[in-house]
């Protein structure tokens, strides 16, 4: 049996596969609260107390760069090294992956089931895959055919510069311009993006933000989901609300599209995270592939890319747990 994670900054998703069942279905499976733990440590050691588990090793996405063995969490002070976890852990062999690096290793072992197409395209056969995952934060990774199986490649691109593609982007750059030093694409396209838009939306005047909404967003600890409930709720929209989730769509489209053009996304792109599949009626609406197609002379590149949503919850476990089952290259 192997443990395999998803370490992100709201939530840590554990779970033990083995290779019999196969990694669709974890013999146990519990979410945790990152911040309430100082470190991954604790997290595994209550996971595991109380079960009659024989672990050898552990696989784990982490939300944050990975390198020689140890990870930065992006969103979390934390910082987790293989060989100490594998010490604390009594483990045979610990590895790290970028967590977006995992959730495309889950990719070439997606169903029908896992995914909801909103570009069906003409995919090439083996062609290079990208990912696209707006969470908490905003990551980004791709996947290439080495002749034999896909190799999943992590990134930072979420954290380059967000370009803007309008000139209401291009105030909302500036705006933000002047409270960040570096504007990255996950200053907009992600959870904690989310707020910033709507701070933008009304300190410049542009919507008249009710005093019971104010109140609720005021009082929330997260103000993303109660962004996006009046966002969506046919019973009690409002128009800030609605504005914020119309920037997003078209900036994450934009980024999606950049994504695509660089690494040449033929066999397809698949939005990943938590958040695309809470949104995917507003997604398939026109607003995500206009942006993600509008790139001048190379719009006629991106028409024929399928673009799909990942609706399988636990896609980042499942990458995990087919790269520690060998079902994935090392």
């Amino acid at each position: 049996m192997i443990l395999a994670g998803d370490i992100g900054g709201t939530n840590t998703r554990l779970a033990v596969f083995s290779n019999g069942a196969g990694p669709k279905h974890p013999l146990v499976r519990e979410t945790f609260p990152s911040s309430d733990y100082a470190g991954l440590e604790g997290i595994v050691k209550q996971f595991l107390s109380g079960r009659d588990l024989t672990i050898t090793s552990a696989c784990f996405g982490a939300a944050g760069p990975v390198k020689d063995g140890r990870a930065t969490i992006t969103n979390l002070p934390w910082i987790i090294e293989e060989k100490i976890l594998s010490l604390e852990l009594g483990l045979e062999k610990v590895r790290l992956l970028n967590d977006l690096e995992a959730i495309a290793s889950s990719i070439p072992h997606l169903g029908a089931d896992d995914i909801e197409t909103i570009n069906h395209g003409e995919p090439v056969h083996n062609g290079t895959m990208a990912l696209i995952a707006p969470g908490t934060g905003l990551g980004e990774a791709f996947l290439t055919w080495d002749g034999n199986r896909y190799v999943a490649h992590s990134s930072e691109g979420g954290h380059a510069n967000f370009a803007p593609a309008n000139q209401l982007e291009a105030d909302l750059l500036q705006y933000l311009g002047r409270h960040y030093r570096h504007v990255s694409c996950e200053r907009i396209c992600s959870g904690i993006g989310i707020p910033n838009i709507y701070n933008f939306l009304r300190e410049t005047g542009r919507f008249h933000v009710p005093a019971w909404l104010a109140e609720e967003i005021a009082g929330a600890e997260d103000p993303s989901p109660v962004i996006f409930r009046y966002a969506l709720a046919p019973e009690k929209k409002s128009a800030i609300c609605v504005a914020v989730l119309e920037i997003f769509i078209s900036a994450l489209g934009t980024e999606a599209g950049n994504l695509a053009l660089k690494v040449l996304a033929d066999g397809g792109v698949y939005l990943g995270g938590g958040i695309p599949p809470k949104i995917r009626e507003s997604l398939r609406q026109g607003g995500f592939m206009q942006a993600f197609g509008n790139k001048g002379r190379l719009s006629i590149s991106l028409l024929p890319m399928p673009v799909h949503i990942i609706t399988q919850p636990d896609a980042a476990l499942l990458g995990a747990a087919c790269r520690e089952l060998s079902l994935y290259p090392s």
